[in-house]
């Protein structure tokens, strides 16, 4: 009996040993382990748009397959300048410089993101960033390349700044906005680029002057650089004249992305309304505005104020406003639009808590285009006759829904309704096509205070200026 139980736990034991050495035999088998096996990837370089030094860039991801049906595992993932790197991984949601032992079922992937933060490089110039991601697999390497632009900045944080000009050197990335004090002006030099970080201002209590040219215009934008970024709204907030700022001039500059592209004017204030003369400037993709007044005093010519969510102009609570040779085309598509290309008033009630009133001194709109893909894109409202109410459009073409209830005097040689013939609305070009109802329109005298285009084209040689900002030269290619 003695001899048949040894027996037995002989057997268990031998069975035992067979069957661990069968498994074990297994787990070798369940990794394909042929040096030769290569893993797929999504791409073989991940690219970033230029990064701000300091200033993290956003995540770029990339997927790692595996084109087997049997299980892979990588030895280890990587950064080929492994601590030197200014990259930082998060392999299928464990971060580090180097992750270990990770597996891959069989037509199964998983993703890879990437971070790059640039340290400053004392250098004007954009400088090229390179790393790799390293995958160990089988005691055989692959890689994915990793290329970055580094830009220095002059970086503005949360500021208020005494008189300064600003030269194109470097750009400037204004954090928790900015203000240029009372008494102060502010001289932005041709070619400067301006970048606002999510939430940010600038606000003028004193002077700004912009002086872009055509060559070099001034670039207000948000601070996301990424291709996918380029037409967004609402990425910063936008220009704001403080009541008691004074004297301001924007020419040649281009502001876009924000939530309004310039507003003028407070409440509750006992300073007097800012003023502004913007001309050849290009206002676009805003949320609410592209340009809007609380009372101020604005002189615009050759501007386009293009794609904004509520209103192309705001103009409210009064004020004093001559128009010349202003483009504003709102064909917002991002939601339902509910606001007008043009909103004129003498009040303006805020949040049904309080009516604030100012006479409208003056609104001139002369040789214009006010157009865009609502029924009626001009809303004029007075809230009384006791409050100044002055308006004037004069060879302009307008869309409005009911053109017979203007009155003959505020309307001279005004065309209703008629499709302005914009290059193509969908890409933002409100140039005119070769045939366009907006050609020839507009009046000599008004232009010959204002001879040459927002490109520098001589709209008065023909005799017969077009109306808007752009004039129409068939001999030269488009813009």
């Amino acid at each position: 009996m003695k001899n048949q139980t040894g027996h037995i736990k002989k057997t268990g034991i031998l069975l035992l040993l067979v069957t661990g050495i069968f498994f074990y035999s297994c787990n070798k088998e369940h990794f394909i382990t042929s040096p030769d096996v290569q893993l797929g990837f999504s791409t073989d370089t991940l690219f970033f748009d230029t990064i701000f030094t300091t200033i993290g860039s956003t995540t770029r991801s990339f997927t790692v397959h595996n084109p087997y049906n049997k299980p892979l595992k990588i030895e280890s993932v990587r950064l080929g300048k492994g601590l030197d790197s200014p990259f930082r991984l998060n392999v299928d949601g464990v971060p580090g410089n180097e992750v270990h032992d990770l597996e891959i079922q069989g037509h199964d992937s998983m993703y890879v993101f990437v971070e790059v933060t640039i340290d400053p490089l004392g250098n004007s110039m954009p400088l090229l960033v390179q790393d790799s991601v390293v995958f160990l697999i089988n005691n055989r390497e692959q890689d994915v390349d990793l290329v970055a632009w580094g830009q220095d900045v002059h970086l503005i944080d949360g500021e208020i700044i005494k008189a300064q000009t600003w030269e194109n050197d470097k750009p400037y990335l204004i954090i928790h906005s900015m203000m240029v004090d009372t008494g102060q002006t502010l001289l932005i030099k041709p070619g400067v680029r301006i970048y606002s970080h999510f939430n940010s201002t600038i606000y003028i209590s004193g002077t700004l002057i912009v002086k872009g040219t055509l060559d070099e215009p001034v670039i207000f934008t948000g601070d996301r650089l990424e291709k996918m970024y380029e037409d967004i709204p609402g990425q910063w907030s936008g220009i704001y004249f403080l009541n008691g700022s004074k004297h301001n001039e924007i020419g040649n500059a281009t502001i876009r992305n924000g939530i309004y592209g310039v507003h003028l004017g407070n409440f509750y204030s006992h300073d007097s309304f800012p003023d502004l003369h913007i001309s050849n400037t290009i206002i676009q993709h805003m949320n609410f505005a592209g340009i809007s007044s609380v009372g101020a005093r604005i002189r615009a010519e050759n501007c386009v104020i293009a794609d904004c969510g509520f209103y192309g102009l705001s103009l409210t609570t009064g004020g004093d406003y001559r128009f010349i040779h202003c483009t504003v085309a709102n064909y917002w598509a991002w939601s339902n639009r509910t606001g007008t290309s043009l909103l004129l008033t003498n009040y303006y009630n805020l949040n049904d808590t309080a009516l604030f009133t100012g006479d409208l001194v003056r609104a001139d709109f002369k040789n214009m285009i006010i157009y865009g893909n609502q029924e009626s894109e001009v809303a004029l409202s007075s809230i009384s006759k006791e409050v100044g109410f002055r308006y004037y459009f004069d060879h302009c073409l307008l869309k409005v829904k009911n053109p017979e209830e203007n009155p003959d005097t505020a309307f001279h040689n005004v065309f209703f309704n008629k499709d302005p013939g914009f290059v193509s609305t969908d890409d933002y070009d409100f140039q005119l096509d070769s045939l366009a109802f907006a050609r020839d329109k507009g009046d000599l005298q008004i232009a010959m205070a204002v001879p040459l285009d927002i490109l520098g084209h001589d709209r008065t040689a023909d005799g017969h200026p077009d109306l808007g900002a752009y004039e129409r030269i068939d001999s030269t290619t488009t813009k």
